[in-house]
Protein backbone atom coordinates (compact mmCIF):
# COMPACT_ATOMS: atom_id res chain seq x y z
CA UNK A 1 0.00 0.00 0.00
CA UNK A 2 2.77 2.47 0.94
CA UNK A 3 4.50 1.75 -2.18
CA UNK A 4 1.59 2.55 -4.04
CA UNK A 5 1.33 6.22 -2.75
CA UNK A 6 4.69 6.96 -3.70
CA UNK A 7 4.35 5.14 -7.15
CA UNK A 8 2.07 8.23 -7.89
CA UNK A 9 3.33 10.82 -6.01
CA UNK A 10 4.41 14.08 -7.54
CA UNK A 11 8.08 13.88 -6.49
CA UNK A 12 10.59 12.01 -8.42
CA UNK A 13 12.57 10.45 -5.79
CA UNK A 14 9.54 9.09 -4.13
CA UNK A 15 8.68 7.59 -7.93
CA UNK A 16 12.06 6.24 -8.64
CA UNK A 17 12.18 4.30 -4.85
CA UNK A 18 8.71 3.42 -5.03
CA UNK A 19 10.25 1.01 -7.80
CA UNK A 20 13.90 1.00 -6.76
CA UNK A 21 13.59 0.92 -2.99
CA UNK A 22 14.60 -2.19 -1.97
CA UNK A 23 18.37 -3.96 -1.20
CA UNK A 24 17.62 -6.63 -3.74
CA UNK A 25 16.10 -4.78 -7.03
CA UNK A 26 19.10 -3.11 -7.83
CA UNK A 27 21.39 -6.17 -7.32
CA UNK A 28 18.88 -8.13 -9.74
CA UNK A 29 19.04 -5.17 -11.79
CA UNK A 30 23.25 -5.52 -12.01
CA UNK A 31 22.79 -9.18 -12.26
CA UNK A 32 20.78 -8.75 -15.73
CA UNK A 33 23.05 -6.06 -16.67
CA UNK A 34 24.78 -7.62 -19.90
CA UNK A 35 22.28 -11.06 -20.01
CA UNK A 36 19.44 -12.82 -20.14
CA UNK A 37 18.89 -15.47 -17.21
CA UNK A 38 17.19 -18.23 -15.60
CA UNK A 39 16.06 -17.86 -12.14
CA UNK A 40 18.72 -20.32 -11.06
CA UNK A 41 20.97 -18.84 -12.57
CA UNK A 42 20.04 -15.01 -10.86
CA UNK A 43 19.59 -17.03 -7.66
CA UNK A 44 23.30 -18.11 -8.03
CA UNK A 45 25.02 -14.81 -8.98
CA UNK A 46 23.17 -13.18 -5.92
CA UNK A 47 23.45 -15.98 -3.41
CA UNK A 48 22.55 -14.98 -0.46
CA UNK A 49 18.74 -13.96 -1.69
CA UNK A 50 15.93 -16.47 -0.57
CA UNK A 51 14.27 -17.89 -3.57
CA UNK A 52 10.69 -16.30 -1.84
CA UNK A 53 12.45 -12.92 -1.63
CA UNK A 54 13.83 -13.23 -5.49
CA UNK A 55 10.20 -14.78 -6.12
CA UNK A 56 8.85 -11.52 -4.84
CA UNK A 57 11.25 -9.32 -6.33
CA UNK A 58 11.33 -10.46 -9.90
CA UNK A 59 7.09 -10.47 -10.13
CA UNK A 60 7.60 -6.24 -8.89
CA UNK A 61 9.98 -5.44 -11.35
CA UNK A 62 8.42 -7.31 -14.08
CA UNK A 63 5.18 -5.40 -12.53
CA UNK A 64 7.19 -1.93 -12.76
CA UNK A 65 8.43 -2.81 -16.49
CA UNK A 66 11.88 -2.75 -15.93
CA UNK A 67 12.32 -6.96 -16.69
CA UNK A 68 11.19 -9.22 -18.99
CA UNK A 69 9.41 -12.40 -18.09
CA UNK A 70 9.72 -14.90 -20.96
CA UNK A 71 8.38 -18.48 -20.84
CA UNK A 72 9.53 -20.90 -23.11
CA UNK A 73 6.56 -23.88 -24.35
CA UNK A 74 9.00 -26.80 -23.90
CA UNK A 75 9.95 -29.83 -21.65
CA UNK A 76 10.70 -28.90 -19.26
CA UNK A 77 9.69 -25.79 -19.03
CA UNK A 78 12.02 -22.91 -19.42
CA UNK A 79 11.66 -19.35 -18.22
CA UNK A 80 14.07 -16.16 -18.93
CA UNK A 81 14.70 -12.79 -17.12
CA UNK A 82 16.06 -9.70 -18.87
CA UNK A 83 15.83 -6.22 -18.79
CA UNK A 84 13.40 -3.93 -20.65
CA UNK A 85 14.41 -0.82 -22.33
CA UNK A 86 13.44 0.89 -19.00
CA UNK A 87 15.67 -1.70 -17.14
CA UNK A 88 18.68 -1.24 -19.32
CA UNK A 89 18.43 3.04 -18.53
CA UNK A 90 19.24 2.08 -15.17
CA UNK A 91 22.46 0.24 -15.95
CA UNK A 92 24.67 3.69 -16.35
CA UNK A 93 23.40 4.46 -12.86
CA UNK A 94 23.72 0.89 -11.23
CA UNK A 95 27.56 1.62 -12.64
CA UNK A 96 28.12 5.09 -11.61
CA UNK A 97 27.07 3.88 -8.14
CA UNK A 98 29.81 1.23 -8.54
CA UNK A 99 32.52 3.83 -9.40
CA UNK A 100 30.94 5.33 -5.65
CA UNK A 101 31.71 2.53 -4.21
CA UNK A 102 35.09 1.58 -5.59
CA UNK A 103 36.45 5.02 -5.00
CA UNK A 104 35.39 5.47 -1.30
CA UNK A 105 36.28 2.39 0.05
CA UNK A 106 38.98 0.42 0.67
CA UNK A 107 39.79 -3.65 0.63
CA UNK A 108 42.16 -5.59 3.37
CA UNK A 109 44.26 -8.27 1.08
CA UNK A 110 42.04 -10.70 0.20
CA UNK A 111 39.43 -8.83 -1.35
CA UNK A 112 37.17 -7.99 1.30
CA UNK A 113 35.57 -4.72 2.51
CA UNK A 114 37.96 -3.32 5.21
CA UNK A 115 36.36 -0.04 5.97
CA UNK A 116 35.05 2.95 4.36
CA UNK A 117 37.03 5.69 3.47
CA UNK A 118 36.15 9.09 5.14
CA UNK A 119 38.07 11.96 3.25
Amino acid sequence: MRKEIFKYSDCPMHRSMAILGTKWKPIIIYALRERKARFGQLHAAIGTISKKVLTDMLKELEADHILLRQEFKELPPRVEYSLTPKGKALIPIMLDLVKWDNSYYEYDKSGHPAKAVTG
